[in-house]
């Protein structure tokens, strides 16, 4: 039997595998979610087979558990509108850290219950051999060190450092992704939540880890509680000084997180599944990191830390120039005689559910023999690949999709750029201006277009904060009003050439 059950676990890693090879491409990122779907069921259904659960009586729970999690993720599932995308992926990417963190939890516990037995078996052990009363050699086996009948006893030192690690870090993935889901949802704006923040931080942080080191040691379940506390108040509080547009690099470093908290875990409790399950995600989670990062040109610990030490750095002159209006049909009716159209979308459009009536207008203009295709950031919307997802439930065709670096040198030769909800990847003020605090940020070189066309619904800046300059362009025109209508609008009035 046991050999069925590490067969079984080592399928369902690959399927995990297999499944997140696959998330890599639109083209095939619905058949990985199957796969990966699949390698789960039968990782969950396999459980209940393996030795260590043999004895377990609480069989009708566990399948409620199961039934009732399941069924509200499917009811959720459904129902999720694709703005409120990001906020799903942050709420549930918490609860799989949170998760880890229960598991660190409930070994800690079963340590602690069998280090008075185990501890009474060895002081009666020693009491016969040195001939000493039980009491005495009890004592005499505390003195040696705490480490001696701490955790470490009970689930021996390599698995208490992992438990201990994965249950910190799970701890702090769950109550900061849900600090995410709070921003991303708008029920919270606030920078920080205590006089100064960062230095609250390291000293939460620096608790932490030594509650965590008395953990190692420890016989009691207050120490362990403190260091759970500990552990959720860190996430909370790292999270809330974070701004919104950083929040694609975050979800991505807790989801990173969690991976990692749940393969350490899997070794905890001797899981192969879980361990590789953990692993794969913990090293894709932090290579889409580092990536995204990259794409912002900023280091995670700049993410993180933002104004540490200092204020947040000089601010950008204003543009010069206006901005200049112009409507709908005549913003449609030069793409439909324009040779080549380039679109960026951006959460602007995912709010304004645009996405339909944008492909619907790309289609006129593909009858009418333009070329279109569409720039995607990388860090475009609220989470990793958000842009994808929208425009492919919108039904654009894959390879109509271009990421940064594969299209940003064909703006040069480019009839119209249309750019819809974004706004900081398309300033040039993060390629131009040293004195901007997005200076540095790989941009998509929308301002090199003959034309620009941004639809907006106002003349506020970006979610950073920093006024764009692509608005105040001599070649820019801004088309202003709620995304879905400004597009039936151009689609009108190509329908009416």
């Amino acid at each position: 039997m046991n050999f069925v059950v590490q067969l079984s676990y080592l399928l369902a890693a690959v399927l995990f595998i297999l499944g997140l090879k696959a998330m890599s491409s639109p083209k095939t990122a619905r058949k990985g979610i199957m796969w990966a779907g699949v390698g789960m069921i039968l990782a969950t259904l396999v459980t209940f087979l393996h030795p260590a659960v043999q004895g377990v009586t609480n069989y009708i729970l566990i399948v409620i558990a199961i039934a009732g999690a399941g069924g509200l993720a499917w009811w959720s599932g459904r129902r999720v509108g694709m703005t409120e995308m990001p906020q799903m992926v942050a709420l549930y990417n918490g609860m799989g850290g949170g998760a880890a963190a229960a598991i660190a939890g409930v070994e800690m516990l079963r340590a602690l219950r069998t280090l008075p037995n185990d501890l009474q078996v060895r002081a009666e052990g020693l009491a016969m051999d040195a001939d000493i009363s039980v009491q005495a050699a009890e004592a005499a086996l505390r003195a040696e060190g705490a480490g001696s009948v701490g955790i470490a006893a009970a689930l021996g030192a390599d698995v208490a450092i992992l438990a201990i690690l994965g249950a910190f870090i799970g701890t702090v993935a769950f109550s900061g992704s849900l600090i995410a889901w709070a921003k991303l949802d708008g029920r919270m704006k606030r920078s920080q939540l205590v006089p100064g923040q960062q230095i609250v931080n390291i000293i939460v942080f620096a608790l932490a880890v030594g509650f965590g080191i008395l953990t190692f040691f420890t016989d009691s379940v207050a120490v362990v509680a403190i260091f759970f506390a500990l552990g959720l108040l860190f996430g909370l509080f790292v999270a809330v000084p974070i701004g919104g547009a950083d929040m694609p690099v975050i979800i991505s470093l807790f989801n990173a997180l969690t991976g990692l908290a749940v393969g350490f875990e899997g070794y905890a409790i001797g899981n192969p599944a879980m361990i590789i399950a953990g692993t794969v995600v913990g090293a894709a989670g932090t290579l889409l990191t580092q990536l995204m990062a990259k794409a912002m040109n900023r280091p995670i610990t700049n993410v993180l830390f933002a104004g540490w030490g200092s204020t947040e750095g000089a601010a950008s002159e204003g543009p010069e120039g206006e901005m200049k209006d112009i409507s709908a049909e005549d913003a449609g009716i030069m793409m439909a005689y324009s040779e080549r159209v380039i679109i960026v979308p951006g959460y602007g459009m995912a709010v304004a559910q645009a996405q339909h009536k944008i492909w619907e207008f790309v289609e006129l203009l593909q009858d009418r023999g333009v070329e279109v295709k569409f720039a995607i950031h990388p860090v475009a919307g609220r989470m990793p690949g958000h842009m994808n997802v929208l425009l492919a439930e919108a039904g654009v065709p894959y390879d109509m999709i271009f990421d940064m670096e594969d299209i940003n040198e064909e703006f040069a030769t480019t009839d119209v750029a249309v750019v819809i909800g974004a706004n900081d990847v398309v300033n040039p003020a993060a390629r131009d201006d040293p004195s901007s605090p997005i200076y540095g940020m790989p941009i998509l070189n929308v301002d090199e277009a003959e034309n620009v066309m941004v639809i907006k619904r106002g003349r506020g800046a970006g979610f950073s904060g920093v006024e764009n300059h692509l608005f105040f362009g001599d070649n820019t025109r801004m088309v202003f009003g709620d995304g879905q209508k400004v597009a039936g609008g151009m689609v009108q009035a190509v329908k009416g050439l």
